[in-house]
């Protein structure tokens, strides 16, 4: 197991070498306690948009579900009329120059494996920038939009935002709720009380805190035809080599048993770059990737080769109290 693996596992079920890291998680929390407190007081000005600004993020290190909750985002808003656009980071991406305009056509190398995922499946118009408030600018200055949906970005105290929507692991939680390198958060845990929304992937009901919301597989995809089939496909036992370069591979190996079948686990690091080779296993299966993996696999891919698609269904409760906040944040007067 790599020594990232270790850790995250220790943050997770409890390990007593945490312990000394105690020191350097005091002053990550001091840096980040300060950052937040230069954004509360006006004092770092972050760039405010002229439309509203929806960051979807977490506060831990490691996956939640936050591309299929932008993917559901963005349809949802477009059902109301509205135009909406994307920012991203952009991890891992080398484009030419920055600001950069993701485009369907291009690789994940140049755009990302996220940003490129949610461009090609939804067509949104999506910048990407370290700099979020850039990215925002520049993605503004390309075609009108109503709506601006922050991928990320929490800790980007450059961008002004309207409302913050956090997702956690249901499963997981929040580990020891110690922050990094101690522990998984981003910020301390009483940030939380500050955040407009909490939504738990894997929930099966409304928390006292927050919304539930699951990830339902829609249909497999192969890499190498487009050729869209229903997850029943492969018959109840059918062996897989399973492929999750994402932050909690566990999770798509848990939805493929779900599905009845019996996956061999092939767990990667997220944001993983592959090759025909690092993926030629033993014996002979059939093998299933996660969407964002299958954005840089296409060209190498062989006949065999599917991604499980899976959409984000939250809540009906949820549902109208986002539509109750869009309907406040569009009728709200612009910022001078």
């Amino acid at each position: 197991m790599a020594f990232a693996d270790r850790l995250l596992n220790a943050w997770y079920t409890g390990h007593p070498a945490l312990g000394l890291l105690r020191p350097l998680e005091a002053l990550y929390r001091r840096i980040v306690l300060r950052k937040r407190a230069r954004f509360l007081s006006g004092e770092s000005q972050p760039y405010r948009a002229p439309v509203p600004v929806i960051v979807v993020g977490n506060i831990t290190v490691g996956g939640t579900g936050k591309t299929p909750m932008i993917l559901w985002l963005i349809e949802h808003c477009r059902e109301q009329g509205l135009r909406v656009g994307v920012v991203s980071r952009g991890y891992g991406a080398k484009p030419p120059q920055l600001p950069w305009r993701v485009r369907a056509e291009q690789s994940a190398v140049e755009a990302g494996d996220e940003p490129l995922l949610l461009v090609q499946r939804s067509g949104v118009a999506l910048m990407i920038d370290p700099d979020r408030s850039r990215a925002v600018q520049a993605l503004l200055a390309s075609e009108p939009l109503d709506l601006i949906l922050c991928d990320d970005g929490m800790q980007h105290y450059r961008l002004a935002r309207d409302l913050e929507l956090v997702l956690i692991d249901a499963a997981r939680g929040l580990g020891n709720r110690r922050c990094l390198p101690a522990g998984p958060l981003r910020e301390p845990v009483e940030r939380l009380q500050e955040v407009d929304a909490l939504l738990y992937n894997g929930a099966t009901v409304d928390r006292d805190d927050g919304y539930a919301f699951a990830l339902k597989p829609t249909a497999l995809v192969n890499l190498r035809s487009g050729e869209r089939v229903g997850v029943e496909h492969f018959p109840a036992d059918q062996a897989v080599h399973a492929v999750a370069g994402i932050g909690n591979p566990q999770r798509f190996f848990n939805t493929l048993q779900g599905l009845n079948w019996r996956p061999v686990p092939h767990p990667f690091a997220d944001h993983a770059e592959y090759s025909a080779q690092a993926l030629s296993f033993s014996p002979a299966l059939p093998l299933v990737m996660t969407e964002k993996d299958a954005v840089k696999c296409r060209a190498f891919a062989t006949d065999d080769w599917w991604y499980l698609a899976v959409d984000a269904v939250p809540s009906p409760a949820f549902v109208a109290w986002f539509d109750g906040q869009l309907e406040r944040l569009l009728q709200a007067p612009s910022p001078p």
